[in-house]
């Protein structure tokens, strides 16, 4: 958009040491954003699991028992009263009492949303990648040649 130009630099004629900081920068900047990649994949993972696990329940699971998660490592016994509707987690510490397609459609809502980001973190990744070649030309052709 507009209200985001960029600027763009000659970078042949900034100075090496200039050239260099600027890798680094952007060698950075490339850390961050694969790491947020790794999380928003993990993050897409999870809710893909959750919502493929609401469609697999079925009416004989009713009075059931069950192991019920309350972390990765912990779990404790239960008896699944209820097949008609899930308590989800929605977010830092909250849950809330939805029906079979109003979880399956949140589920779906989020693999959606998570999706778009890995997205536009991907093509920032590119486009950083782009730049970083060009600052590693820059600095081969300043390092190869006498001023």
């Amino acid at each position: 958009s507009e209200s985001q130009k960029v600027e763009q630099i000659d970078l042949t004629s900034l100075p090496l040491q200039s050239l260099q900081q600027l890798k680094l920068q952007i060698e950075a900047g490339l850390n961050i954003l694969q790491d947020s990649f790794q999380t928003l994949y993990k993050c897409k993972e999870k809710y893909s699991m959750s919502r493929e696990a609401v469609g697999q329940v079925n009416h004989e699971w009713r009075d059931k028992q069950i192991l019920v998660p309350l972390t990765s490592s912990m779990y404790v016994p239960g008896v699944v009263k209820q097949i008609d509707s899930f308590i989800i987690n929605i977010g830092t510490g909250y849950y809330a009492e939805k029906s079979f397609q109003e979880s399956k459609n949140y589920f779906e809502r989020k693999v959606k949303y998570v999706q778009e980001q890995i997205e536009k973190v991907s093509n920032l990744q590119m486009q950083k990648s782009q730049s970083l070649n060009a600052v590693h030309e820059v600095i081969e052709l300043k390092v190869g040649s006498p001023n």
